[in-house]
């Protein structure tokens, strides 16, 4: 699957726009993370545990997405973004989303 954050791919020609695709996955902060995050807080420096929660969401909100565009029958996904949404306190919706299309 091509997926590019621009509106055309080079050396690709777009024959066919079959719509909006998407992806999401919610997550939660644990506890015990937000010890650690506020302790980081006044030291400084990365915070690891949620760079990593942030990855696999970010890589499982993408390998949804590639699955609605394949079930539309798409090879390709054109103007990929992503957002963020706060659902309650501690937790947070990642989504990602394009155009899904069929190149040749």
């Amino acid at each position: 699957m091509i997926m590019t954050t621009s509106d055309n791919i080079e050396g690709k020609h777009i024959i066919k726009t079959l719509g909006l695709v998407k992806g999401n996955t919610i997550r939660a902060r644990h506890i015990g993370h937000d010890i650690m995050a506020g302790l980081k807080n006044i030291v400084g420096g990365e915070i690891s545990d949620y760079t990593k929660m942030i990855a696999e969401a970010r890589e499982q909100a993408i390998d949804r997405m590639i699955d609605n565009a394949k079930e539309m029958g798409a090879n390709a996904i054109i103007g990929v973004r992503f957002t963020t949404s706060s659902v309650m306190q501690g937790a947070a919706e990642l989504l990602a989303y394009g155009t899904a299309v069929i190149v040749e």
